[in-house]
């Protein structure tokens, strides 16, 4: 993050710069502190883990609520807690964690129904939030939801997400903005999985699939939602891309920093019951292991095809960055796929120069960059580790 800090100073375009990890998932957070720190806004081009998401939340607490019939005061709260707001007149919205948590203690014990709730609740609180919640409550509370009572329940819900809590979360958020974004990209994903779980749902009351219920509908909601579709199509025009290394076969950009490239990620250690030894005879076919078809993980072909793709997409030039010990103090050897690349190795002295308050581009990464306006940069092998 320095050294694109320092190269963006430089008059470099960040959309001229792309980051590429073998995997993204142990360097989204130290990659998203180091960007907050030199002012850098990240975009990581990650898969959506939807069922984690809060707007997914909010779909299954109100089919889990729906289905239960009589509740106690928890679940009957509970898609206030992932900040449910009426689809109208959504001033006031969403609820604030400590005042549904003073009303949960102001609540009853015991289960009831919605309409007991409903008639419960004036008498313990004066909130008229939780009247106009119980009122829309009662009002789509069918037991045997048809397609269109879905579609009314949950899809309103998720626009008064979008119209509300989002722009909630971008208030409280850090100069980043990685919960607004992930905020955002989630009410997509949950406004199409609503439409995709209606019209499933559907078809299978047609078929006598599934019975009319809303633990059918959120049985499918947790299908589909699980089925994760590709990468996500966002693009920041202000911000970094991090990216996977299987993401960037197609991609094209003056500047690639690698990171992470160590015997130790790239390629991967796969854990696997199968011995060392068998794995290599299975691959290599030898004696009567030739009839068995080895796992992909075993090889470095993946691992390699990819790193070979993050080079490629480098026009300029490449700089790989790896550690040298892990947390513990164990040293931690080179990638062996660097071999293959004719590597200028940046001092420590450089390094350190780099990270410190009067911050310097290290000499080797500076003759990457084009001369003062030269729009189009000439193609280079060169590595700088």
């Amino acid at each position: 993050m320095a050294t694109i800090s320092e190269v963006r100073d430089r008059g470099v375009n960040v959309r001229d710069i792309a980051v590429v990890a073998r995997d993204l998932d142990p360097y989204e957070q130290p990659l998203t502190r180091a960007a907050i720190q030199y002012g850098v806004t990240p975009v990581f081009w990650t898969q959506l883990r939807v069922t984690r998401t809060e707007p997914y939340a909010l779909v299954k607490a109100l089919c889990t609520l729906f289905a239960d019939g009589d509740v106690a005061a928890t679940p009957l709260l509970a898609p206030l807690t992932q900040r449910w707001a009426p689809p109208t007149d959504a001033a006031g919205w969403p609820l604030e964690q400590s005042t549904i948590h003073a009303h949960l203690e102001a609540l009853p014990s015991g289960r009831r129904s919605i309409a007991e709730w409903a008639a419960t609740i004036p008498t313990h609180t004066t909130d008229e939030r939780l009247t106009t919640y119980c009122d829309w409550l009662q009002a789509h509370c069918e037991p045997e939801p048809t397609p269109e009572t879905v579609g009314a329940v949950l899809g309103p819900s998720i626009d008064a997400y979008r119209e509300t809590s989002v722009p909630a979360r971008q208030q409280a958020d850090a100069p980043a903005l990685m919960t607004t974004e992930t905020a955002a990209r989630a009410t997509v994903r949950v406004t199409r999985l609503v439409e995709q779980v209606t019209h499933k749902y559907d078809e299978w009351l047609a078929d006598g699939t599934v019975s009319r219920s809303w633990d059918a509908v959120r049985e499918l909601c947790e299908l589909l939602a699980t089925q994760r579709p590709g990468r996500r199509e966002h693009s920041n025009a202000r911000a970094i891309d991090i990216m996977e290394a299987n993401d960037v076969w197609a991609l094209s950009v003056p500047i690639v920093i690698a990171v992470g490239a160590t015997a130790a990620e790239w390629p991967a250690q796969t854990d696997s019951v199968v011995p060392a030894e068998l794995q290599e005879a299975v691959l290599s076919g030898a004696g009567e292991t030739d009839i068995v078809a080895p796992r992909t993980m075993w090889g470095e072909g993946r691992d390699r095809d990819h790193f070979a793709d993050a080079m490629r997409a480098a026009e300029r030039g490449v700089i790989v960055t790896r550690y040298t010990q892990t947390g513990d103090g164990d040293d931690v050897h080179p990638s062996p796929f660097l071999a293959s690349l004719n590597m200028e190795t940046v001092s420590g002295q450089a390094r350190t120069q780099l990270v410190s308050t009067t911050p310097q581009l290290p000499p080797a990464i500076a003759a990457l960059l084009p001369a003062s306006g030269d729009s189009d940069p000439a193609p280079s092998e060169t590595s700088h580790e």
